[in-house]
């Protein structure tokens, strides 16, 4: 069954506090490190055809990189801004570059997964997701972020226990602001034997296969439609 958008259950008040605790300037200088060519041809992309404003980002790891968004949803607004290998918190220190230039009207993240499997704790993945809202929400307060779950994955199958604390936490954020999206995908790439199905993967077991994009994207498109609007006279509208 596909949880999506789901209310948390009850967390210690002591978790959510620690949660909230910010350290800020660990966010504040941009890093492109490995990712130097990738990030110098989003700007050559953006020179030579700029995006327009309002637009719907995905932003994240290979997961995101690989996806091809243009084939998978051709009439919607979106720019892929995903970059192998990298963790949330490259997402975070680079969210200017990557997130707040294009004024988007909804953010699609996927990160977390190398974080797991570097060893970085559960609860310092919620940390750096919260330092990612609130970077996102301080310039762009109206802007709806839509977290995609870590996926379970053949690969990395012994950490599904870390994953699954890591996306509790995430979603018990999420559940706080209305403009917070939390979208579990592991039931649908699970198999009768509650394990990932191995057609969803390409042969490193890690990465989505064409199939899996396929599954992601018919979950994923309702939720990125435009919300509405409400005129003067009380009619819903889409914007």
């Amino acid at each position: 069954m596909l949880r999506v958008l789901t209310r948390a259950a009850w967390l210690p008040a002591i978790v959510l506090a620690g949660l909230c605790v910010a350290t800020p300037a660990q966010a504040q200088t941009p890093d492109a490190g490995p990712w130097q060519k990738e990030f110098a041809a989003f700007d050559a992309a953006d020179k030579a055809s700029p995006p327009a404003k309002g637009g719907i980002v995905f932003v994240g790891s290979s997961t995101i990189r690989l996806w091809d968004v243009k084939a998978s949803f051709p009439d919607l607004p979106i720019i892929n801004r995903g970059f192998g290998g990298s963790r949330l918190v490259d997402t975070l220190v680079n969210v200017d570059r990557l997130v707040l230039a294009y004024e988007p009207r909804t953010v699609v993240l996927y990160a977390g997964d190398n974080d797991i499997a570097a060893g970085v704790l559960t609860e310092q993945l919620a940390v750096d997701f919260e330092r990612f809202v609130r970077a996102v929400h301080t310039k762009l307060p109206q802007t709806r972020i839509l977290y995609i779950a870590v996926k379970p994955s053949v690969l990395r199958w012994l950490n599904v226990d870390r994953m699954e604390m890591a996306n509790d936490l995430i979603r018990a954020i999420c559940s706080r602001d209305d403009r917070l999206g939390f979208l579990d995908l592991g039931p649908t790439m699970l198999g009768w034997d509650e394990r990932p199905r191995p057609e969803l993967f390409v042969s490193d077991g890690l990465h989505l296969s064409a199939l899996g994009y396929q599954v992601w994207t018919a979950v994923l498109r309702p939720l990125l439609a435009p919300p509405p609007t409400t005129t003067t006279a009380g009619v819903v509208t889409p914007r």
